[in-house]
């Protein structure tokens, strides 16, 4: 069940979950503030949640709004040599080469993005991006990999499969199926961010809940965890910025 609340300063969601274990908050860059809570919980006490935490929601929405104001979200693509894209921390130039393909294809270089594409493609920001995106996905994939199999070795612990999805508001989920899910947007974080978020999830197949048995374990795999929790909480929205989702 999702119930919608126009306030005078934010746009406010209700959500009844079946996957939610606990009451929550969410605060969004886009004054968006989404109360979550489990269907056995009773709807007063998730309001009466959300009141003793007015204040903090006020706070944080003042927080999101000036980090805005210091560094807009990057505009669309305009794709006439221009543009920049963040990658693993760096902002890259993108580049559109010709090529004599059937497709467009994408090569990640050391101080630039080029994305060849065929004289047809190259007036069609459409599928530039989506190319563009889907390989972002798959390097995302490649490191992801690498992160979870360094991460699993010294916790001891094995993950079934992993899928790499675009959410809007998590960065990465594990379910008690051991099967972990994880943004393809982290690849343009810095990369000990994106570390950060796979220990995470790995500890998870430890502890599938954030009690202090859990983060004294991320603590243990990463001692520095909170530097790369707060990067994410300051700075996340911004990776939605570039090629952001398209409605359908």
């Amino acid at each position: 069940m999702q119930i919608e609340l126009f306030r005078d300063d934010y746009h406010f969601e209700e959500r009844v979950s079946a996957k939610a274990r606990s009451i929550r908050l969410e605060v969004r860059p886009d004054r968006r503030v989404v109360l979550v809570y489990p269907r056995w919980t009773p709807r007063a006490e998730a309001l009466a949640f959300l009141r003793s935490r007015e204040r903090w929601v006020r706070e944080k929405l003042a927080e999101m709004a000036q980090l805005a104001a210091a560094r807009p979200l990057p505009q669309q693509l305009r794709w006439d040599g221009s543009d920049l894209l963040q990658l693993r921390g760096r902002e890259l130039a993108v580049r559109v080469e010709p090529a004599r393909l059937r497709s467009v294809n994408v090569r990640f270089e050391p101080e630039r993005i080029v994305v060849f594409a065929p004289p047809a493609l190259r007036e069609t920001p459409r599928k530039l991006e989506a190319a563009l995106r889907q390989a972002l996905a798959h390097q995302a994939r490649l490191d992801a990999v690498r992160l979870l199999e360094d991460g699993a070795a010294p916790l001891g612990v094995r993950y079934r499969e992993l899928r790499i999805n675009d959410p809007q508001t998590l960065w990465g989920s594990c379910n008690p199926g051991a099967v972990i899910c994880l943004s393809w947007r982290l690849v343009m974080a810095p990369p000990e961010v994106f570390r950060y978020v796979a220990v995470h999830e790995l500890c998870h197949l430890v502890h599938l809940d954030h009690s202090a048995r859990f983060w004294n374990l991320v603590g243990r795999q990463m001692p520095d965890y909170e530097t790369h929790k707060r990067w994410l909480r300051d700075h996340g929205h911004q990776l939605h910025g570039w090629l952001p989702r398209r409605k359908a």
